[in-house]
């Protein structure tokens, strides 16, 4: 009878192996940034910061950055791991050299901003092309969300205050595409703010609206089709005022502050206009209903057009109730511009802006947990950099995944997908990575890189 030694095999580790490839299942991102054409977008945007004589493309080095912190950096020094696997990234700038571009373009101001910013935008009008009935758009429309996002501060950085949380850091504002339930959704605004920054300020607002539609194509930066939504923050006049302008007219859906005066009017729609709201899936849920409010003087204040609808509901046991509260129901209350519907699927696609809190943690995930540089205009440019980095995580699955595939985030994404390992062949003068047939995930890795293959090449 053998005496047991513990519960796993015992395995003697040694270094010194060159055929295997750590990350492996990175390739995905370097071969969707290959056919979307980024590569050559950015190299291009970024050419008046390439110095004579140099070595590294700064097209190249931010994407470098981009691909590290989509596969789970989280600062400049992360490049590190693409730098260690040459056959399948290219040569990787050093540290410092990283470090000079970052600087460079963050003493350009915005006009690295807006030469960036201006490649995405590019691109993504490929990416929703190439995505057909799976973009966002395919319909026509499109939703944006805007949210803001605390981001905490460990030392003393610029533009580093106080927040309303009482925590210290930054407090940007931060806008998702929305890919509906079947995908995820992709950055297209960040605009960094000082942690004292107001959850309201409507000149925020705009700003971060103006970004996103400039990243948006042509046909969607103004009409009815494209729809802003924002939680209660966004409720001013002066921001709903403005995509209402002439030469505009966006759809907004936006949560309101139950103030005293809307509280009166609730008190005064009558018990048959009340109807039943929808749940998640689109089934009526028990305990819960919503109205317009017709009965508001104060209506028209507001920009021409403006609904108001209400939801009541029983609250969740152990919720505690506010005063505007009505009979022990839960109020809650948003404005919006669309004309006709019904009032509960109006309701539910104002609900469904909870998604962008997915898209907000799975920014965290992805390099906004920490701003790692000093200087506001550097973490500027780290914004831009994570905006890329969860760009390629959106863009993946639209072109290469399927079915649930497509709808994991990124912490899955680089468990079972990227994390994998495979051994570096050269048969008949090509390189070729053999994923082992144990990985459970192989087959989707090889299914992904066959549909991102059968793409037409950019240009």
């Amino acid at each position: 009878m053998s005496k047991r030694i513990g519960l796993y095999p015992r395995v003697r580790v040694e270094g010194g192996d060159s055929g295997a490839v750590s990350q492996a299942g990175a390739v995905l991102l370097v071969e969707t940034v290959r056919k979307l054409g980024l590569d050559t977008a950015i190299s291009t945007a970024l050419a008046p910061w390439r110095k004579p004589r140099t070595v590294h493309d700064p097209g190249k080095v931010l994407l470098d950055v981009a691909l590290a912190t989509a596969l789970g950096g989280d600062c400049l020094a992360d490049v590190a791991m693409l730098r260690a696997e040459p056959d399948v990234f290219g040569p990787v700038a050093s540290d410092p050299t990283v470090s000079r571009l970052i600087d460079a373009l963050a003493a350009a101001g915005p006009k690295s901003l807006t030469a960036i910013r201006s490649a995405r935008a590019e691109v993504r009008s490929r990416v929703w092309e190439l995505a057909g009935p799976n973009a966002p758009a395919a319909d026509g429309s499109v939703i944006v969300d805007i949210d803001g996002v605390l981001v905490l501060a460990h030392s003393e950085k610029q533009d580093a205050t106080a927040t309303w949380k009482k925590t210290f850091g930054h407090h940007p504002l931060v806008a998702f595409v929305d890919h509906g339930p079947t995908g995820s959704g992709e950055p297209v605004a960040t605009v960094l703010r000082p942690g004292k920054a107001g959850s309201n300020t409507a000149a925020d607002h705009i700003a971060t609206t103006q970004l996103t539609l400039a990243q948006l194509p042509k046909p969607l930066r103004r009409g009815r089709q494209t729809l802003i939504r924002t939680d209660s923050a966004g409720g001013t006049h002066a921001f709903l005022d403005w995509p209402t302008r002439p030469g505009r007219w966006l759809s907004y859906s936006v949560g309101m502050t139950i103030t005293d005066t809307i509280h009166q009017a609730v008190l005064k729609i009558p018990k048959k206009a009340w109807t039943p709201a929808y749940d998640s899936s689109g089934t009526e849920r028990p305990g819960a209903w919503v109205a317009e409010i017709i009965d508001m003087s104060d209506l028209s204040t507001w920009p021409k057009g403006m609904r108001l609808i209400v939801r009541k509901e029983r609250p969740h046991p152990g919720a505690q109730l506010r005063f505007t509260d009505l009979d022990g129901l839960r109020l809650t209350c948003f404005a919006t511009n669309t004309k006709g519907g019904q009032l509960a699927d109006l309701e539910l696609r104002h609900r469904r802006r909870a998604r962008c809190e997915d898209r907000i943690r799975n920014a965290r995930h992805t390099g906004l947990r920490n701003l790692p540089l000093h200087d506001t205009a550097q973490n500027q440019i780290w914004l831009e950099v994570v905006s890329l980095a969860l760009d390629l995580l959106a863009w993946m699955p639209m072109l290469a995944l399927t079915g649930e595939t497509r709808r994991w985030e990124p912490k899955r994404l680089r468990l079972r997908l990227f994390s994998a390992a495979a051994r570096l062949v050269t048969t008949g003068r090509r390189r070729r990575l053999r994923f082992t047939a144990r990985w459970p995930w192989t087959d989707v890795i090889t299914r992904a890189i066959q549909r991102l293959a059968s793409l037409p090449n950019p240009g």
